[in-house]
C-alpha cells in the first residue's frame, strides 16, 4: 500500500507528535531532528519568534532508510512527520486537536525539572490516543558534567515511577541535549539526536491506513499563493484524493477543485490515510480556515448534539456532573457543552448501524461515576451508603453543544476545564469518549430525545387510611390534593405488610385514593386496620386495649409504596411500571 502516489510513492509516512511543558525544548528538539522545514512548520507566527514558543501546530519531516522489521511492507524510505504541539497551559485545546493524526508520541521532559503540570497532561492525552511513547530527557548539557550521568538515571527512575500504573510502562527513554546553550546560543552540534533517531526507527511500525471510505482531512493551515490558488496543509484523517477532485469546506459552506497536491515539497497525483500533504485549490479567502476539516462533499455532518460513550480521566478531581457546562473538544474544534450521563447496566449492549441501540433502555445518571479507591472505601466503611453502587457496564453521556460543529462520526471527543487557573497545579482534562450517535436535526429535542429512553427510578410513599373490605382500602399521602389521580390508575403498589394491589381510582376529593388487593388482606393486616374500628365501635374496651390499639396505630401504619419509572424525555411524562 503506497502512501500517496508520484513523488511519495514508496515511503512510509510516520507521524510522531512531540508532546511536553512549555520550555521543555520540542521546538528545538523537532529542528534538530528534521532536514526540512515546512510553510506550517517552526517559527510561522511572528507571536513564536518574540516568545520562543510555538503557539500553533508545527510540522517537520527527516527521511531514513526503512528499518529491517518494515522491509516486507515494500516501502523504500521512512519518512517522520514531525507534529510539534505547543506546551503554553491556555493551548492545550491545540494539541487535543491535533492527537488523532499521531502514530507515536514523543513526550519531552526537561531533566532538570521532571514531570510538570503540562508534561501530566499530555501524558494524559498520550494514554487517550497512542499504544507507543519515547520519553525524551531533554537539557542534558545543563547538568553539571561529573554528576551528569548520576542526575540522568535518577530522573529515569523517577519517571519509570511515574509511569508505572499507565499503558506506557516500561517505554524507552533517550537522554538528549537539542540545543546545548539554549535556543539563542551559536549554532552547536546536538547531542544524542542519532541515538534517538534509531530509537525511533526501532519503535515505528505500519499504521493503519485505507484509501477506502469518505475523505477526511484536517487542516492546520491555509495560505494564498498569488496566480496559483489556496493551499490547505494537513493531515488525512481518512479515505483518498487525487487531482481534480471536488472537496468540500463544510464550515463555509463551499467546493472547490483540487489543483495539485504536494507531499513535502514534492508533487503527488493523490494522498490517502496517514499522509501529510498540502492541497492546492480553486482560490478563496484563507483567513476564513485557518484550521478545520475539508472532505468528500457531504460526508462531514454539522453536529448539534451528540451520545459519546464515556470515561472520566482519573488524574481529574472534580466532581463532572449532569446539567454541568465543560468544553468539548472534537478534530480542530472546541465548544461549549451541556452534559447529560446515563448508564446501561447489561452485560451485552447490543449496537446498531448507528453505534448506538435506540432500543435499549438507559438509567439516568447524576455525574459520570467512577470506582471507589480501596483506600476510600475502607475509609467508608462505617457508612456503608457512601460506597459507590455497581458501575455501568458502560456510561454515556448526551452532550448538547452551544455552537453547532463539524467532524467525523465515531471522532475522538474530549472534555475539559480549560478556564481553571493556569497556574493551579491539577489536570484540567476531565473525560473522554468517542461519538456514537451524531445529532444533525437543530431541532433534536422533539425529534432524536424523546427516542433515548432514559428513565429514572421514581418511589412514592403513603399510608393505609382504612379498610372498606377483606380486597379493598383506602390509602392517602401518596398524591397531592391536585394531583390528577385518573394518571395513576393501574399502577401497582405495595404494602408494607407484603400484600400488593392496584390503584383503582381517586376517593373523594382529598387526595385520597381507593386500592384494591387481589388476593386479599391477610387476617394480621385486617387486624391491624380493624382494630382503630374497635376503638370507635360500640364494644367497650379496657384501658389496655386502647393503649394496644392507640399504639399499633401510632407506631405501625401500613405503608403504600409506588415505584414507577418515568422517561425523562418523554412528552406525555407517563409512568412505566415492570
Amino acid at each position: 500500500m503506497a502512501s500517496g502516489s508520484g513523488g511519495g510513492a514508496h515511503n512510509l509516512n510516520f507521524n510522531i507528535g512531540v508532546l511536553g511543558h512549555i520550555d521543555s525544548g520540542k521546538t528545538s528538539l523537532a529542528k534538530a531532528l528534521s532536514e526540512m522545514a515546512l510553510t506550517a512548520s517552526f517559527d510561522k507566527n511572528p507571536q513564536s519568534k518574540e516568545r520562543g514558543i510555538t503557539l500553533d501546530l508545527g510540522f517537520s519531516t527527516f527521511m531514513t532508510d526503512i528499518p529491517d522489521h518494515l522491509k516486507s511492507a515494500k516501502y523504500e524510505r521512512l519518512q517522520f512527520a514531525l507534529v510539534d504541539c505547543p506546551g503554553h497551559a491556555s493551548l492545550i485545546r491545540t494539541i487535543i486537536g491535533g492527537v488523532q493524526i499521531i502514530d507515536l508520541m514523543m513526550l519531552v521532559v526537561d531533566v532538570t525539572k521532571g514531570v510538570q503540570t503540562q508534561t501530566a497532561e499530555c501524558l494524559v492525552i498520550g494514554e487517550i490516543i497512542c499504544e507507543k511513547m519515547i520519553v525524551v530527557l531533554n537539557k542534558i548539557d545543563l547538568l553539571q558534567p561529573a554528576k551528569k550521568q548520576q542526575q540522568i538515571e535518577k530522573m529515569k527512575k523517577r519517571m519509570a515511577k511515574t509511569l508505572e500504573n499507565t499503558r506506557f510502562a516500561g517505554c524507552p527513554m533517550i537522554s538528549v541535549a537539542a540545543k546545548p546553550g539554549g535556543p539563542e546560543a551559536p549554532d552547536t552540534e546536538a547531542e544524542g539526536v542519532d541515538i534517538l533517531i534509531e530509537e525511533l526507527k526501532k519503535q515505528a511500525y505500519l499504521p493503519k491506513r485505507s484509501s477506502s471510505g469518505a475523505f477526511i482531512y484536517a487542516v492546520d493551515h491555509c495560505f494564498s499563493i498569488r496566480g496559483q490558488g489556496t493551499v490547505m496543509t494537513g493531515t488525512v484523517l481518512s479515505g483518498s484524493v487525487s487531482v481534480n477532485d471536488n472537496i468540500e469546506i463544510p464550515a463555509l459552506k463551499m467546493s472547490k477543485k483540487v489543483k495539485s497536491i504536494q507531499m513535502f515539497r514534492k508533487p503527488v497525483n493523490s494522498i490517502m490515510q496517514g499522509d501529510r500533504a498540502g492541497l492546492c485549490v480553486t482560490q478563496f479567502d484563507p483567513k476564513l480556515l485557518e484550521r478545520g476539516m475539508v472532505c468528500t462533499p457531504g460526508a462531514l455532518p454539522t453536529i448539534y448534539a451528540a451520545i459519546v460513550d464515556v470515561k472520566k480521566i482519573g488524574y481529574y478531581k472534580g466532581n463532572i456532573a449532569t446539567k454541568a457546562k465543560f468544553h468539548i473538544t472534537t478534530g480542530h474544534a472546541t465548544v461549549m457543552g451541556r452534559l447529560s450521563f446515563f448508564g446501561c447496566y447489561k452485560d451485552d449492549i447490543a449496537t446498531t448501524d448507528s453505534g448506538f441501540n435506540f432500543d435499549e433502555e438507559y438509567l439516568y445518571q447524576d455525574e459520570l461515576l467512577t470506582k471507589v479507591s480501596s483506600k476510600k472505601a475502607d475509609d467508608n466503611k462505617e457508612n456503608e451508603s457512601d460506597l459507590s453502587s455497581p458501575l455501568p457496564n458502560q456510561q454515556y453521556c448526551l452532550i448538547e453543544f452551544e455552537k453547532s460543529i463539524t467532524c467525523p462520526e465515531n471522532s475522538l471527543l474530549i472534555g475539559s476545564k480549560l478556564d481553571t487557573d493556569i497556574h493551579a497545579n491539577m489536570c484540567r482534562l476531565a473525560f473522554h469518549g468517542h461519538i456514537v450517535h451524531a445529532i444533525t436535526d437543530k431541532n433534536y429535542s422533539e425529534s432524536v430525545l424523546p427516542r433515548i429512553k432514559i428513565f429514572k427510578n421514581k418511589t412514592r410513599e403513603g399510608f393505609v387510611e382504612r379498610m372498606l373490605d377483606d380486597y379493598n382500602v383506602i390509602g392517602r399521602g401518596l398524591f397531592k390534593k391536585e394531583t390528577n389521580i385518573q394518571l395513576f390508575i393501574g399502577l401497582k403498589v405495595d404494602l408494607s405488610t407484603g400484600e400488593r394491589g392496584v390503584i383503582e381510582g381517586g376517593f373523594g376529593q382529598s387526595g385520597k385514593y381507593k386500592i384494591r388487593i387481589p388476593d386479599g388482606l391477610k387476617a394480621e393486616t385486617k387486624s391491624m386496620l380493624s382494630s382503630g374500628g374497635k376503638k370507635k365501635g360500640k364494644g367497650k374496651q379496657t384501658p389496655q386495649q386502647a393503649t394496644d390499639d392507640a399504639s399499633v396505630e401510632a407506631h405501625q401504619p401500613i405503608h403504600v409504596v409506588l415505584k414507577f419509572k418515568r422517561y425523562i424525555h418523554d412528552p406525555k411524562k407517563k409512568m412505566m411500571q415492570t
